[in-house]
């Protein structure tokens, strides 16, 4: 009875062991997935981002400074060499809908920013990655996260089949 409980702690200990980073901190919020591609660009007067999802374009513009956005702006981008036309949604925040989707591979990227006296030009590069494969590391690591648990559970039906024949000493002894 002494193994069967033993075991059972045992099972029960296992979601306890600490992560490979040995995170004593709350819990960490899962990847979703890959980032989405996005380019920068920054001066001594202006920052840009922008995030492409598919045909989506979005862009961020604020005072280098002061990390404010950028009110009444007038942003002028190119992508490829191709002008872009963007649509003000918020103070330094834009929006564009692409054509055509931008394939694998580094992109030049350039905006001209007007705000009231203010102008400068900025250049940064949209680098798309194709789809990653998953390497072999991040494939044997599935069966590394479930093996304590089979290990577990085949202990843990020994110690039942251990418990069952003690119980039934004849259950094994021919007729």
């Amino acid at each position: 009875m002494r193994f069967v409980l033993l075991t059972l702690a045992l099972l029960l200990a296992g979601p306890a062991r600490a992560d490979d980073g040995h995170n004593h901190g709350g819990a960490q919020p899962a990847a979703a997935g890959p980032a989405l591609p996005r380019f920068s660009a920054a001066t001594d007067l202006f920052e840009l981002v922008g995030v492409l999802d598919g045909h989506h374009l979005r862009v961020w513009l604020d005072h280098a400074p002061s990390n404010a956005p950028v009110e009444n702006a007038q942003l002028v981008l190119e992508l490829d060499g191709q002008p872009l036309v963007l649509k003000a949604v918020a103070a330094g925040e834009f929006e564009a809908e692409l054509a055509a989707e931008p394939g694998a591979g580094t992109h030049p990227v350039t905006a001209t920013v007007t705000a009231g006296a203010d102008a400068d030009l900025l250049a940064g590069e949209l680098d798309i990655h194709a789809a990653a494969m998953p390497t072999e590391a991040a494939q044997s690591a599935g069966w590394r996260s479930w093996a304590p648990w089979v290990g577990g559970g085949l202990v843990l039906l020994l110690a039942l089949a251990t418990l069952f024949k003690r119980r039934n000493p004849n259950l094994g002894a021919a007729a």
